[in-house]
């Protein structure tokens, strides 16, 4: 448990720009979806689960990254097991089962915890490999490892999370000494395997989301509206924005979701370049300070779990930003610590307890 020592070694800077953050999307979320009569019920939403976010980052710091590593099984079969248990009870929206209802509104997103879940089953796995590099045996099982909540969360469907799982794998291997042969195989056979996943994987309308990404104006006002809508939002800002409250896309909704997967394009439209630079900034820096993190770590299980959390995370990150810009397939992904979504924050945030428990504990014996 937390020794008051340890207390000195908390990473405070990374601390402050993750608060930082959170903020940021409270207030854009507090303008994005601002009502008549004054904050709607989703702003207060957002408040609890940033609440709850810390509550259990601060579970997360307190016990020994060690101890929750040797009960990394337990953890990854519960979270399978709530996977198996939203294919068969969980709530559908908009097409998709991904939800357990729990008390009034409040609900629960399995496959958001899945990726710490997972980081922590495969750096005890491949922290237990004394060899300097990994066999591809080892890879095998800790692909299989991934492939069990991958394909779960892939079935309800959400492919877009799903696809999170597997920088957390490739972070781990990379590290634990994977060869680069290896990585080019797999590189290959992915290239070969796309006509394959386009023609049988894929659905009509993941079909659709990536031919529109070519060519939004084929489908303006059906599958192109969302990409075409954010490249507006997002140039309309100019370099200073066009202040808090007042951004014209997002304000008269042309703009869909504006506070969840498109809350960086309402951002960008609100404050501008600036604003952008800033939260680009806050980012970048809570990445570098968790590479730091990584690169601190007492032991390869520390470095392990730390690099893990963090490629599922960097990689969302970089994904919605992109998008936003009208960059990348419009895809069901949030921007974490910004967008809106319960059970996206209280993962998040877990997540990054688990960092700031590695970097805490780099004197610990």
């Amino acid at each position: 448990m937390f020794e008051r020592r340890l207390y000195h070694h908390v990473d405070w800077a990374m601390f402050g720009a993750i608060v930082a953050l959170c903020l940021i999307g409270l207030a854009q979320i507090y303008s994005a979806t601002l009502t008549p009569t004054g904050a709607s019920s989703t702003f207060y939403t957002q408040i609890w689960a940033i609440l709850i976010g810390f509550l259990a980052l601060l579970l997360a710091l307190t016990i020994d990254y060690r101890s929750l590593a040797d009960k990394s099984h337990f953890i990854y079969i519960a979270i399978v097991g709530l996977l198996i248990y939203v294919l068969v009870f969980g709530v559908v929206r908009g097409g998709s089962r991904r939800w357990i209802d729990l008390i009034g509104p409040m609900n629960l997103q399995p496959s958001e915890f899945a990726k710490a879940a997972l980081a922590l089953a495969l750096a005890k796995f491949f922290g237990d490999t004394r060899r300097g590099t990994i066999a591809r045996g080892d890879f095998i099982i800790a692909a299989a490892i991934t492939a069990v909540p991958l394909l779960l969360i892939a079935k309800q469907p959400d492919l877009g999370t799903a696809v999170t799982l597997v920088p957390v794998l490739f972070a781990a291997a990379f590290v634990a000494g994977m060869s680069m042969r290896i990585f080019g195989i797999l590189a290959v056979v992915a290239l070969l395997a796309a006509p394959i996943a386009w023609k049988f994987a894929l659905q009509d309308y993941q079909k659709e989301r990536i031919s529109t990404f070519v060519n939004p104006s084929q489908d303006a006002r059906g599958a192109g509206y969302q990409q075409i809508q954010a490249r507006i939002t997002v140039g309309s800002g100019g370099p200073f924005g066009k202040g808090f409250k007042g951004g014209t896309q997002s304000q008269l909704r042309f703009l869909p979701v504006a506070h969840n997967d498109f809350i960086f394009s309402a951002w960008a439209e609100e404050h501008g370049f600036m604003g952008v630079v800033v939260a680009l900034g806050l980012y970048l820096f809570v990445i570098l300070r968790s590479l730091e993190a990584s690169r601190l770590a007492k032991d390869r299980l520390g470095a392990y779990l730390v690099l893990g959390v963090l490629a599922s995370f960097s990689f969302q990150v970089l994904y919605n930003i992109t998008m936003s810009a009208g960059l990348a397939p419009v895809k069901g992904l949030t921007l974490p610590l910004m967008s809106y979504g319960g059970s996206s924050m209280i993962a998040t945030l877990a997540g990054f307890g688990l960092i700031l428990n590695v970097r805490m504990r780099r004197f610990t014996n």
